[in-house]
């Protein structure tokens, strides 16, 4: 077995700098200590235990359980024994002081300042074919690690990360990536994690090992980026720690809102090319919930304590399904949009869409109306067989009964958050625009009948054995084609703002790669030059709805060089090419990348893909 060497950066001697430094430029942190080494030379950690390459049998990757982090399998979230409460003692965030974090605190600017933690948080994960029973019902399942959603993988605000990601899928020869779901890979753009762009598919037999800094703090997931893996399973959380903008009692960590279908995805997705619709059979929250008469399968659930406050983290990890999520009788008070801390505000009901992720705190007091209460996930504005039926249960102390409470009503419709109520913590003002894109959304049929989606009169199809960034390397001013969707933007920091609009009556989910997106107008109807453009601490994010029939106005900075894909993350959508990717100072480009683990791995899938007669489909290629 070939293994693949990574980055030419010793991530432990950043993590071995002492005194603590406080960076004023987070990519300045990033690359401090660079000592060039190919491993990591901390003599706390052993040699990684890998097997010999005469190993020919599938295996995981596991750590020596003495000094290795190992996520292990999945835990259902619960109150009692599972949820995360940060004590005083982690630089002084507590239960009545959510706002600090040492000398920092939540009106730190977080793009700029950075903690120096000196420490390393290294993971294992194994991408395997399982057979699971979500809801009662056994289906083919790609997992991490076994189980779905797969491990949270968690860590503290200014610590660095290395995550060994092995490909086990030899029975279906599938290559892989791993994306870290709004992680802006500041200087470190080659661990995005997007096949065709950042690198080539990871093998069958072969691993990558991804590496960079948690510069942000919050809720979010990680999943693969290539085809349709990530909504077959291989998908899992993560939790960065760091200051809050209101006060907690116990963190019970992310919740998972999914669409589930007893048929596969890529089964489905046939329909979908020659229809454009799909209808899925049920849902789940935390990876599980019953089916039918309810005789199959098992609804997630979790016991609140009497006059505690939770924070959840919400995450929505579906295919096609926008969710309103509430807890009945409870109001949820919301203090992060995506990895954004924003000014709480509260609701009952709230709309979250693919890719998305709030943060909310809930308060148990509600004792005296019930004992039990339904949590529900309803799907919006896309068939499901069981959308009044993917529901979990909050128990009060030790009770286990079968809830009778009422939800709040709601309206069959997309929509994101009220616009003014997501108000970031940090100010920001975005600047005049030196760069205008207009990128109109449309659907077609191409010539064997099958559906696809243009951004900007452009469908999006790019290569797995090509990726963006191998041509980078061997011309940075390569010239790319009408299929690769490419807008070159050569100068730095420079503002870039984006347009986008549709007249077709479907909501699109838009996410940003490389960047948190400034929100700057968004409605229903057509756009035009008298909308007002709020530039002053606009909401901000890395998922933002496209309204149907309707425009969004995005902006950001270019201060961050790399191959950044946008894309909607409905999964049908990007798979039949709604993308596009912005190549941002492509000339600092090659100085970023390890060019041995980049040629490498397209050699190793090149040869895979020989050898088992792989033929990439006519789909996106992310």
């Amino acid at each position: 077995m070939k293994l693949t060497r990574i980055l030419p950066l010793s991530l432990a001697t950043i993590a071995r700098a002492t005194p603590p430094t406080r960076y004023h430029n987070v990519a300045s942190a990033i690359w401090a200590g660079l000592g060039g080494s190919e491993s990591i030379s901390n003599p706390s950690k052993e040699s990684e235990p890998y097997p010999s390459s005469s190993s020919s049998k599938p295996f995981r990757i596991m750590p020596s359980p003495s000094n290795k982090t190992n996520p292990g399998p999945y835990s259902p979230l619960t109150a009692s024994s599972n949820g995360r409460k940060p004590t005083s003692g982690r630089n002084g965030n507590s239960a009545s002081n959510r706002s600090q974090w040492g000398q920092y605190s939540i009106d730190t600017d977080y793009e700029r300042d950075v903690p120096e933690t000196g420490v390393t948080r290294e993971y294992w994960l194994d991408l395997v074919q399982v057979t699971l029973s979500p809801d009662g019902v056994p289906r083919t399942v790609l997992t991490i690690n076994g189980t779905m959603p797969g491990p949270t993988l968690t860590a503290d605000w200014g610590d660095f990360m290395i995550i060994h990601v092995r490909n086990s899928m030899f029975e279906s020869g599938n290559g892989t990536s791993i994306h870290w779901h709004g992680i802006r890979q500041l200087g470190t753009p080659q661990m995005d994690g997007v096949v065709s762009v950042t690198q080539c598919p990871t093998a069958p037999g072969e691993s990558y090992t991804y590496k960079f800094r948690a510069t942000q703090y919050g809720s979010s997931w990680y999943h693969s980026h290539l085809s349709l893996q990530a909504w077959e399973g291989v998908f899992g959380g993560m939790v960065i720690n760091g200051p809050a903008t209101a006060n907690y009692d116990e963190d019970l960590g992310n919740l998972f809102l999914q669409d589930w279908s007893h048929k596969t995805v890529d089964q489905l997705y046939r329909q979908h090319e020659l229809t454009g619709n799909t209808t899925m059979d049920t849902g789940l929250i935390n990876g599980t919930n019953v089916y039918g008469d309810e005789a199959t399968g098992k609804r997630f659930s979790t016991n609140f304590v009497e006059g505690t406050s939770y924070r959840l983290r919400l995450v929505n990890v579906a295919i096609d399904s926008h969710f309103k999520f509430s807890i009945d009788n409870h109001t949820m008070t919301v203090i992060a949009a995506d990895w954004v801390p924003i000014e709480p505000y509260t609701t009952t009901t709230l709309n979250i869409a693919m890719g998305q992720r709030y943060d909310v705190i809930v308060k148990a007091d509600q004792g005296a109306v019930a004992k039990d209460f339904w949590m529900r996930a309803i799907p919006t504005c896309s068939p499901n067989k069981s959308a009044t039926n993917i529901k979990g249960v909050v128990h009060y102390g030790s009770s286990s009964g079968t809830p009778k409470t009422t939800g709040y009503s709601w309206k069959d419709e997309c929509m994101d958050e009220p616009y003014e109520k997501l108000v970031p913590h940090f100010r920001q003002t975005v600047g005049p625009s030196s760069i205008s894109e207009v990128k109109d959304v449309n659907a077609t049929k191409n010539a064997e009948g099958l559906f696809r989606w243009t951004l900007g009169g452009s469908s999006m199809n790019i290569e797995w054995d090509n990726p963006t960034f191998s041509q980078i390397l061997e011309n940075p001013k390569t010239t790319f084609t009408n299929s690769s969707n490419a807008i070159v933007l050569p100068n730095a920091n420079q503002w870039v703002h984006i347009l986008i609009t549709t007249k077709i009556p479907v909501a699109h989910p838009i996410h940003m790669h490389g960047h948190d997106i400034f929100v700057l107008a968004q409605g229903t109807g057509n756009y035009s030059s008298s909308v007002p453009l709020k530039l002053d601490n606009p909401p901000r994010r890395d998922v933002a709805l496209l309204p149907a029939k309707g425009y969004l106005v995005l902006a950001f900075e270019t201060n961050n060089a790399g191959a950044w894909v946008l894309h909607c993350h409905i999964g049908w959508h990007v798979m039949e090419g709604f993308a596009l990717q912005f190549i941002e100072r492509p000339d600092e480009i090659p100085a970023l990348l390890d060019t041995e683990t980049l040629n490498s791995t397209c050699a190793s899938w090149k040869d895979h893909a020989s050898t088992n007669r792989i033929k990439q489909t006519e789909d996106s290629g992310v």
